[in-house]
């Protein structure tokens, strides 16, 4: 019998609650625990509560003398112990994912930390002298503003995601990747950072080298992710990213593992050729997963109440659904996501390409290089203001970006580009969905390419092995060339393309206008309804968006609907 997954519905109480809480799992003076947690670890000095895994467990049993065989306690008992020994420099020992919270009986402090890449969320919520902290953003609903974050906002409609540490909610904040945070003090420190590179360019050893590098160390994590005793899934596109996951999955695994596979009709193009080449090849047992338009647009509500911030772009519905079938018969599903931000994916090129012949594009911008940046998102950056009311806009266009700094830095160009991408994009938008969606769909998920060890050796390599023309993921290909066809290896990324532009406007568009065009919907008092209707129209689309950026807007109003009953204008 598989065990269920824990569904992460805890929060805490740090102070003295106005009114008396139910359902209070521990308390102390001056902290609760509320509701169904993981398990509390710890019980003298330190408590320790959250969700936790940790990809070397017997690592860290090992360090501290004790016998894994003989072990009969959970991870959280094995941060207990970590901590009990070391305290907060047992967080350098920790990998893994978790977003956990670490109280101190003894001086009424409380510690919250995030894994180092951030594949766990972790909010806060402050009220008077009362502090709220939730892995879910939605369980913080009804102690958190109704007032909306403007500028968590305007970078949503850019980006498709709310990058940093703002949330959608004007009061309601996130803890960072590898971060951990003292309160009541209010002390924020980062306790991991991915190291810079040791050689420079001209001085770096051969592809080859870093491709062993690397292949020694994907085994390693994926070895980790793999449940012993137990079937184990594998989202399959076909790309190199999940290709190569699944083999090495299929090659340390000993039970059944599966893959999973979507597409759109066989009217539009798909990538099922490549995924059942893969499956084939690695002897997995294959399932596919057809999606209709229908589908897509029904299952969008129970989508967007899974997610903690919305997530603007089409897979999100694919995703959960495809997690659901995943379910039937397994509990951990691994995934590819991670090749691009670290290996140097065709995603970058807009940028790359735009350093190399100016900014030509964007010349009235006051910083060029981060409109251009905002752009390559394809969303709505330079539409913004003429999309958000004019009071709105003026209120945020000189906000700074959470981008920026990392923009601007020293680094090789492609490197600023990945960190970004890892830190923000990573963290927020592609972990997040993948922690948000897995759960709701009963399953535990797990990114080996997100793995924290994977991001650190991917720093170390030259940019010129990453992405260099038309090669891209040279490294990644290299470490994997001898367990996939050639036909996978050397195929460029074409991604899965969800047909949302076709879809809007052949099928979708009575409901969105009802739905975006309502004065009484919730996006209505924020922006600009007359563009959304010429959008709705498919008037001046020249380069065919419309439909990713009413996706992103129908994302929003029924995110929005689903956790605004109280939302003020």
């Amino acid at each position: 019998m598989q065990s269920e997954p824990v569904q992460s519905s805890w929060y805490l109480v740090l102070g003295r609650s106005p009114q008396p809480l139910s359902n209070v799992t521990w308390q102390d003076e001056g902290l609760a625990i509320v509701g169904i947690t993981p398990g509390v670890g710890g019980q003298d000095r330190w408590v320790v509560v959250g969700d936790v895994w940790l990809s070397d467990r017997d690592g860290l049993l090992q360090g501290l003398e004790i016998d894994s065989a003989d072990w009969r306690g959970t991870d959280i008992d094995v941060v207990a112990r970590c901590w009990e020994r070391s305290g907060v420099a047992a967080l350098q020992l920790l990998r893994g994912m978790f977003a956990m919270a670490i109280w101190d009986r003894h001086r009424q402090e409380l510690w919250l930390i995030r894994d180092r890449v951030g594949a766990r969320t972790l909010y806060t919520a402050q009220m008077g002298n009362i502090c709220y902290i939730a892995p879910r953003l939605k369980t913080l609903n009804p102690w958190r503003s109704s007032q909306l974050d403007l500028v968590a906002l305007r970078d949503y409609l850019c980006c498709a995601f709310v990058p940093g540490e703002r949330t959608l909610w004007q009061d309601v904040r996130e803890l960072r990747p590898g971060t951990y945070l003292q309160l009541p003090q209010g002390n924020a420190s980062p306790y991991w950072q991915a190291p810079p590179p040791e050689w420079s360019d001209e001085a770096a050893p051969p592809l080859a080298w870093y491709g062993e590098r690397l292949r020694s160390q994907l085994e390693v994590v994926t070895k980790a992710c793999l449940p012993a005793g137990q079937p184990v899934g594998v989202y399959l596109s076909g790309g190199l990213d999940s290709s190569c996951i699944t083999a090495l999955a299929a090659q340390f695994h000993q039970p059944p593992v599966h893959t999973y596979a979507i597409y759109f009709g066989a009217e539009y193009p798909n990538e099922l050729a490549f995924s059942s080449l893969v499956a084939a090849h690695c002897q997995t047992q294959h399932h596919v997963l057809e999606i209709t338009p229908q589908q897509l647009w029904q299952r969008l509500p129970e989508t967007m109440s899974a997610l903690d911030d919305p997530i603007g772009e089409p897979l999100t519905v694919p995703n959960l659904l495809l997690g659901q079938l995943a379910r039937e018969t397994v509990s951990v599903i691994l995934n590819g996501e991670g090749g691009d931000p670290c290996f140097g994916g065709p995603k970058n090129k807009p940028m790359l390409l735009n350093s190399l012949y100016g900014q030509a594009a964007t010349p009235e911008s006051d910083n060029p290089l981060l409109t251009a940046y905002l752009n390559s998102f394809q969303k709505c950056a330079s539409v913004l203001p003429q999309l958000l009311r004019p009071e709105l806009w003026q209120a945020v266009q000189a906000a700074p970006s959470v981008f920026a700094a990392d923009l601007q830095a020293t680094d090789a160009y492609l490197n600023r580009l990945m960190e970004l991408n890892i830190k923000f994009k990573g963290a927020d938008h592609i972990l997040t969905k993948v922690n948000n969606l897995t759960q709701a769909a009963g399953l535990q998920g797990r990114s080996p390419l997100f793995d924290s060890r994977i991001v650190e050796l991917s720093r170390q390599i030259p940019p010129a092995y990453k992405l260099a023309g038309a090669n891209e993921k040279a490294v990644l290909k290299a470490a994997v060339a001898d367990l996939l066809p050639a036909s996978i290896v050397h195929r460029p990324k074409s991604g899965m393309m969800v047909p949302v532009q076709a879809w809007f406007y052949q099928l979708w568009n009575r409901q969105a206008r009802s739905l975006l065009l309502n004065r009484r919907a919730a996006i209505a008092p924020y922006l600009n309804q007359a563009l959304i209707r010429q959008w709705l129209s498919y008037r001046g689309d020249v380069w065919r968006r419309y439909g990713a950026k009413l996706w992103l807007l129908v994302s929003l109003e029924i995110w929005l609907q689903a956790n605004s009953d109280n939302l003020r204008h």
